[in-house]
């Protein structure tokens, strides 16, 4: 992304009160499985995956880090909504139970704490991070049968519950926990960029180029609802 944009981003950062995070897979030059953990040349093959932060409620993708599914990359993409949405707290963020989440919010929002001295023997406690009170981060853990999401179970890692629920009753456009625009964004983005269409012969040679077209695309673009 250019530079002036990215600039411009940080001047007027835009009025996101909720995020929706997921991981959208795709794989460059072969699958998975049969790459060598072993070959340099493998590297660049394999898995890649969008990770996304979507505004459910401008259909605004705040943010696109495509790449191995790590826990730096997802670090990154949080990093980046921070930064984009002028460092300020967000109502509410939601994801589905990719571990990674937690302590990449944790970090990025989270308080430090050095615990005062207390002039007693030994080795001083150390520095530790806590979630601010205006943090509020859910996951939904989804229960499908023949391929139908027929359960949504939510689970509160920052925040509490009661807040949590008026920062729903507050959005416009969400009226329970779910990751379901941001999946909706996912299976948009499938039918326009043919490199991610499942089980034909269109998918990416090139890692570069792949992560260059996942910029690219139209779905990719900051855009209105």
């Amino acid at each position: 992304m250019p530079k002036t944009c990215m600039m411009c981003w940080s001047r007027f950062p835009p009025r996101t009160h909720e995020v929706q995070c997921d991981e959208q897979w795709a794989f460059v030059g072969k699958k998975q499985k049969h790459c060598d953990p072993h070959d340099p040349a493998d590297t660049a093959q394999g898995d890649n995956w969008d990770h996304v932060a979507l505004d459910p409620a401008h259909r605004l993708v705040l943010s696109v880090v495509p790449g191995k599914r790590t826990a730096a990359k997802t670090e990154a993409l949080v990093q980046d909504v921070h930064r984009r949405t002028g460092g300020r707290m967000l109502d509410l963020w939601v994801s589905e139970e990719y571990p990674a989440y937690k302590p990449a919010i944790l970090h990025t929002y989270g308080e430090t704490i050095i615990p005062p001295r207390t002039g007693k023997p030994g080795r001083p406690k150390k520095p530790y991070t806590v979630a601010p009170g205006g943090l509020h981060y859910a996951t939904v853990h989804k229960t499908q049968h023949k391929r139908r999401v027929v359960h949504v179970e939510v689970c509160v890692m920052f925040g509490q519950e009661e807040a949590i629920s008026a920062a729903l009753a507050a959005s416009p456009v969400s009226t329970m926990m779910n990751t379901a625009f941001v999946e909706r964004h996912h299976g948009t983005d499938r039918n326009r960029n043919g490199r991610r269409i499942r089980k034909s012969l269109g998918f990416s040679k090139d890692w570069k180029v792949h992560n260059a077209v996942t910029y690219f695309m139209p779905t990719k673009k900051p855009c209105g609802r």
